[in-house]
């Protein structure tokens, strides 16, 4: 089960009230839900291995030297990413938690979670959970290999699996086609315009009918008579938007071959540092979340203490 964290911790913060709070009165929804979210997915499906894929950069250099727009509305004023006041604290609590319960949290410098899961993803020997509220992660199922997402549709407790044959009935498109879909289409979340005038039924025509981008492109670049999906319109567009469709596909695809250390994973029998653990969790006041994990990784009843 891999983690896509920073999407489930945002999750965690809209999805629980900030009237959750520690005792001194900070707010500590974020933690609380992510850690309550975790134990509920670790009960339901019952990983081998479980890792928190973290976001050690945000907005790579690559992917926006590639297409400037991308992610750019999200800029705060000091060049970060922008965050609720409220959320920006707790990130380096969960952090602290993470590593007292002994459950592993990984990032790389200069990429963001989604390289981090793509290539944990690849290098797996069996099948894999990946759970996160971004679409763009549909890219990764492979029913083949036992590849799928875990949707966070709304809040913390709705989750949607996603298959090839999900991508499939949403999108109009091969089950394994959503990056190329999605270049196409574009996704404002992101800053990624997409071909200008082409919009998801177009894109998923294309998709279908020529397999991805590459076939897309040389077929409009070989067409003499127009035929749908490929109408003089849609060849004008594509003509038009060459130069993005030269950079976008760098921004979209999730790398999957990243230099990482071997990752275990494994889930904790007992918790890395006890004291370190109880103590954060009275400081926090996060005692029912942590008792909650402790209980489904089976911990003993004397773990904390």
């Amino acid at each position: 089960m891999l983690l896509d964290a920073a999407s489930l911790y945002f999750r965690a913060f809209y999805g629980v009230p900030t009237s959750v709070t520690a005792p001194d009165g900070r707010p500590v929804n974020a933690v609380r839900g992510f850690l309550d979210m975790s134990a509920r997915l670790i009960a339901a499906h019952r990983p081998d291995r479980w890792v928190a894929c973290w976001d050690d950069d945000w907005r790579p250099a690559f992917r926006v030297e590639a297409l400037p727009s991308y992610k750019a509305h999200r800029l705060s004023p000091d060049g970060g990413e922008e965050t609720p006041d409220e959320l920006g604290p707790q990130v380096p609590v969960l952090v602290e938690v993470l590593a007292a319960a002994g459950l592993d949290r990984v990032g790389a410098p200069g990429y963001e979670a989604d390289d981090v899961i793509g290539t944990l993803a690849t290098r797996a020997r069996g099948p894999v959970d990946v759970v996160t509220g971004d679409r763009d992660l549909f890219q990764l199922v492979d029913d083949a290999r036992g590849v799928r997402i875990l949707y966070t549709n709304r809040g913390i407790s709705d989750i949607e699996v996603v298959d090839e044959a999900a991508v499939a009935a949403k999108y109009g498109i091969p089950g394994r086609a959503y990056a190329d879909f999605a270049v196409l289409r574009g996704d404002p979340s992101d800053g990624l315009p997409g071909v200008a005038g082409i919009g998801a039924k177009t894109a998923a025509a294309l998709v279908t009918e020529f397999g991805d981008l590459a076939g897309i492109r040389a077929a409009a670049a070989r067409t003499v008579v127009p035929k749908a999906p490929l109408t003089a319109a849609v060849l004008k567009k594509l003509h038009a938007g060459g130069e993005y469709l030269d950079a976008a596909p760098v921004v979209v695809a999730v790398a999957k071959d990243i230099d990482l250390p071997p990752v275990e994973g494994a889930l904790p029998r007992r918790p890395a540092d006890p004291e370190a653990l109880a103590a954060l969790a009275e400081q926090h006041g996060i005692e029912s979340s942590v008792r909650r994990m402790a209980a489904v990784l089976g911990w003993p009843a004397d773990a904390l203490g």
